[in-house]
């Protein structure tokens, strides 16, 4: 099917947006992909904010023009889907779901992915999928700044009962 021309700039317009306001980017191919997987990919997409798109090359090289995003345009060859983490709480969910999804659907191959201005190859993406969203980031904190304390009130227990088998 032939894009006319205003459905090109539309494209375009709508993926540099979503690109402008994105944490990190994904690039895969889907080829060989039935609609119903697809299909589960978006509606998984949608509940994780991650903006999902297909996009021809050329569409999409034009749209990563003057965003962070642009440094993966050597990645688009042959069928390509676009995704984009636009939570700052969850700034790897886009890598984190195509890594999911690959795991499942051999047919889906991970091309690249961008984050904060690098480009980490296919066997590299697990790198950002591993970002710790904001929940599991404020745990990790918690137990970090925990542990000298309970380390201090297990020590002071422990010389507390030494104490009282020695007075008895």
């Amino acid at each position: 099917m032939a894009l006319r021309l205003e459905d090109k700039k539309e494209i375009v317009a709508a993926v540099n947006e979503a690109a402008g306001k994105a944490f990190s980017a994904v690039v895969a191919d889907y080829q060989g992909l039935s609609v119903e997987k697809l299909t589960q990919l978006r509606v998984e997409a949608r509940k994780n904010n991650v903006y999902l798109r297909i996009v021809r090359n050329t569409l999409a090289k034009r749209a990563l023009e003057g965003t962070q995003f642009d440094i993966l345009n050597d990645n688009l060859v042959g069928p390509t889907i676009l995704g984009f983490s636009t939570s700052e709480d969850d700034m790897g969910a886009a890598a984190r779901l195509f890594e999911d999804f690959a795991k499942t659907n051999k047919a889906f191959e991970l091309k690249a992915a961008a984050f904060d201005g690098k480009v980490y190859l296919a066997d590299q993406v697990s790198v950002i999928a591993n970002l710790p969203n904001q929940e599991k980031a404020l745990t990790m904190l918690a137990n970090v700044l925990q542990a000298p304390v309970s380390k201090l009130g297990r020590l002071l227990t422990a010389l507390k009962e030494k104490n009282e088998q020695e007075a008895a």
